[in-house]
């Protein structure tokens, strides 16, 4: 077994992720079978009770797993799914063991966190690289913080476990830059990797995190002071292109140095084809802007997957995507279509997309804007709530039922045309009980879903709780509206659209979270070709 543990020094989001899922990259093009792992310290069991406000999106897997953002990242940079397994936190870790001290596995023995805490860190660590040739585990949080003691000693101790050889630690630190005395300051790095030997890991990989290019001097200075060897001081740049940072690090000689320490056959590297997709990117033929209607909008890593597949779009149809954000809280009956007249005259409505979201604020603000996006033939996509809005928008201002709504934001309406299944009325504990994970899904015969996706049945995945009502999908449809994608079981509405429309499409699904840089899902790829067309 092979492992590679990434930290992170000085500050949280340093670019953990985005090194974690570059060396995943590199590795793979190398030939390697690579397993990416992220470490959460927090005390919950998943990422599916936190707000967007505290930790970004909630990453769902084919299992049905509620993760962290960054399993999204490490998904797109491998092209491959992955599991809830590939998350860690430290609620999961002390569940398993306090379970098997209920059970009386530790025979009598005091429990404590060195050694039955770190010892199911190891095995839980060893357990995720089974059938690997390397895996790749980020440390979430920083160096220092008390929550991710037990961890760091955990992989401190791993190199004792596999041996010398099979261990890498790489730490992720950043070098500030004081525009007064024109310095990159490596004083804030020393103090961090001090920190780390201090508990008796020394990094043999350092990636640092600055805004200008390194020089020479100081990659020694780094070199003296952190005992790392000066091939392996890497510079980690801040770029406007996440895709373009593992062809940066292979240009430093990542990969070698990673096979060398390793002991690992040093393969060629095939990297052509995200060559090709950073070219793509670099070298637009057209643009195009799309206006999102949210309520985080002031956090963007609330949508991280839902921007990456937007610019998958792009890269699919050769174009830049621009993307206009608006609160949907600032959107009401006197204001929107003027906003959004405003928005057209400038060329920043090309399409209008509606995104997931919990809770009732902003949401008559993106019923608004839908209403907005049909009447006036504008491209648009409806991701979850979005489709529930487009659900009450119809509802409302087409099939005469004012007042209609969700019963989650209004438990009184009179047209509750969303509303909760009958199990879900039943549950009481909110942590991963909502329709989770990938859902079989029939497209109807004739439908502009069942061309775009080219197949009768498709898989997607899900996370919410509330429902269309099946009691009025017959009066939806009378009124034209098509019900172009059902569950399985034919119990539960998928996809709708509108036939008149150029394109009105919205999903109860989260296609974002399967869209890549190789392989863009064919929604955001057909909304950003017809938001084009649009152009003229």
């Amino acid at each position: 077994m092979k492992f590679i543990f990434v930290t992170g020094g000085v500050l949280s989001s340093v670019g953990k992720g985005l090194v974690t899922s570059s060396i995943g990259l590199l590795m793979k093009a190398r030939g390697f079978n690579v397993n990416l792992v992220k470490i959460d310290p927090y005390l919950q069991i998943d990422a599916g009770t936190m707000s967007p406000y505290e930790h970004g999106e909630v990453f769902v897997t084919e299992d049905g797993g509620e993760t962290d953002l960054d399993i999204g990242n490490y998904e797109r940079f491998l092209n491959t799914d992955l599991k809830a397994s590939n998350s860690i936190t430290t609620g999961q870790i002390y569940w398993s063991v306090l379970t098997k001290e209920r059970r009386g596995d530790y025979l009598g023995k005091t429990v404590q966190v060195i050694p039955h805490i770190t010892d199911e860190i190891k095995n839980t660590l060893k357990d995720r690289g089974k059938g690997f040739d390397i895996t790749v585990v980020e440390i979430g949080g920083t160096v220092g913080d008390i929550e991710g003691q037990p961890f760091l000693e955990a992989i401190r101790q791993m190199k004792k476990d596999v041996g010398k050889d099979n261990v890498i630690y790489a730490h992720v630190s950043l070098l500030p830059y004081i525009a007064a005395t024109n310095e990159v300051k490596t004083k804030p790095t020393q103090h961090s990797v001090k920190e780390l030997r201090s508990i008796g890991i020394t990094p043999d990989i350092l990636f640092a995190r600055t805004e200008l290019p390194l020089s020479d001097r100081v990659k020694e200075k780094l070199s003296l002071f952190c005992d790392v060897d000066m091939e392996a001081v890497i510079e980690a740049r801040n770029t406007d292109l996440i895709y373009d940072i593992p062809l940066r690090f292979e240009a430093q000689g990542l990969s070698m140095l990673l096979l060398k320490k390793l002991t690992l056959p040093q393969h060629r590297a095939d990297l052509e084809y995200w060559k090709e997709i950073v070219q793509k990117v670099r070298n637009p033929k057209r643009e195009v802007t799309i206006t999102i209607v949210g309520k985080y909008i002031e956090f963007k890593d609330a949508y991280k997957s839902l921007i990456e597949a937007l610019k998958h779009g792009g890269i699919a149809n050769s174009a830049n995507v621009k993307l206009n954000w608006v609160d949907a809280e600032s959107l009401d009956q006197q204001n929107f279509a003027s906003v959004f007249n405003s928005l057209k005259k400038k060329g920043m409505l090309d399409g209008i997309l509606v995104p997931g979201g919990f809770g009732e604020r902003g949401i008559e603000g993106m019923i608004n804007a839908i209403r907005y996006a049909r009447e006036n033939n504008i491209p648009f996509l409806g991701i979850c709530l979005g489709l529930q809005c487009a659900i009450i928008e119809f509802a409302r201002n087409v099939c005469g039922l004012k007042n209609a709504n969700s019963t989650e934001f209004d438990k009184e309406t009179p047209y509750p045309v969303i509303d909760l299944m009958e199990s879900q009325k039943k549950i009481k504990n909110k942590g991963g009980t909502m329709r989770l994970g990938s859902y079989r899904e029939l497209l109807k015969e004739g439908s502009l879903v069942r061309k775009i996706y080219g197949v009768e049945i498709v898989r997607e995945r899900h996370r919410h709780r509330y429902e269309v009502n099946n009691n009025y999908r017959e009066l939806l449809e009378r009124n034209g509206l098509t019900i172009a994608g059902i569950s399985k079981d034919g119990d539960l509405v998928e996809f709708i659209e509108l036939p008149s429309h150029r394109f009105f499409i919205a999903t109860q699904a989260h296609p974002e979270f399967k869209s890549r840089p190789e392989r863009p899902h064919p929604l955001f790829s057909s909304f950003i070709r017809v938001a084009i067309e649009g152009k003229g």
